[in-house]
C-alpha cells in the first residue's frame, strides 16, 4: 500500500502536468502485485475520479475534436478488453509493460516532422485510444500523438484529453465490472489511493503553468519515458 500510494502521487503529478499518463505510471506498478485486469480497473476508476475535478477546465478549454475521437474510442474499447481477458496473466503483464514503454515512443514521435491528414490521424488515434483503454487502462498513448502534434495550444490539447478520459473511463469501468473482469474491491482501492493522486495532480497543475509549450512536450516525454523504463525494469 505504501508503494501504491507513492506511485499514485507520481501518477497524479504526471497527469496534472501532461493531461494524461496517470495509468501509464500507476497500472504497470500495481499489476506486479495484483492481477493485471484488476490493476487496469484501478487505473480506469482513478482516471474518472481525477477527471471530475477538471470539469470547469474541460468546459473552458477543450477542443471539439474530443467528441469524434471519444466516439471512435468507445467503439474499439471492447476489442482491447477482449484481448486482456483472452491472454494469460503473465503475457498480459508483459504486454502492459510494453504498452507503457510504447507510450513514451508515441509521445516522442510527435516532436518530429512526420505529417498525416487530420482526419486520418483522428481515426487512428481514436482506435488506439479505445484499444489501449480496454487492454491496459491507458487511453492516453493513443490520443497523445494527435494532440501533441496538433496546432492546439497546450491548454486546449490538455483539456481535450481530459474530456475524453472523463467520458471513456466510467463506461469502461462499468463494462469491466458487468463482465466480471473486476469487482468493487478495485474501485475501493482506487478511492483509497485518490487522495495521493489528487495531491500529485495539484503539483502537476502548478508545474504546467510555469513551462512553455515546447518545454511541456519535452518534459511530458521524459517523465513518461522514465516511468515506462522503470516499470519494464521491475517487470524483468
Amino acid at each position: 500500500m505504501a508503494i501504491a500510494a507513492l506511485t499514485a502521487f507520481a501518477a497524479g503529478f504526471v497527469r496534472g502536468l501532461a493531461g494524461f499518463g496517470l495509468s501509464v505510471v500507476l497500472v504497470p506498478v500495481l499489476q506486479l502485485a495484483i492481477d493485471p485486469a484488476a490493476a487496469v480497473l484501478v487505473g480506469i476508476v482513478s482516471l474518472f475520479l481525477i477527471g471530475l475535478t477538471d470539469i470547469g477546465r474541460i468546459r473552458r478549454d477543450a477542443d471539439r475534436s474530443a467528441v469524434p475521437l471519444t466516439l471512435i474510442a468507445l467503439a474499439f474499447m471492447p476489442l482491447g478488453l477482449w484481448s486482456l481477458t483472452a491472454l494469460p496473466a503473465d503475457w498480459a503483464r508483459v504486454l502492459i509493460a510494453l504498452v507503457s514503454l510504447g507510450a513514451f515512443v508515441l509521445v516522442v514521435v510527435p516532436l518530429g516532422k512526420v505529417e498525416m491528414p487530420r482526419k486520418s490521424a483522428l481515426a487512428i488515434s481514436g482506435l488506439a485510444t479505445g484499444f489501449f483503454g480496454g487492454f491496459a487502462g491507458m487511453p492516453g498513448p493513443g490520443m497523445a500523438p494527435f494532440y501533441l502534434r496538433g496546432r492546439l495550444a497546450p491548454e486546449a490539447a490538455r483539456a481535450s484529453m481530459m474530456a475524453i478520459f472523463l467520458v471513456v473511463t466510467p463506461l469502461s469501468a462499468l463494462f469491466f465490472i458487468a463482465l466480471g473482469v473486476g469487482t468493487w474491491r478495485e474501485a475501493a482501492l482506487a478511492a483509497a489511493l485518490f487522495p495521493f493522486v489528487l495531491i500529485g495532480d495539484w503539483f502537476g497543475h502548478r508545474a504546467f503553468g510555469r513551462v512553455t509549450a515546447r518545454q511541456w512536450q519535452i518534459s511530458t516525454a521524459l517523465v513518461l519515458g522514465g516511468a515506462a523504463l522503470g516499470a519494464l525494469w521491475k517487470l524483468l
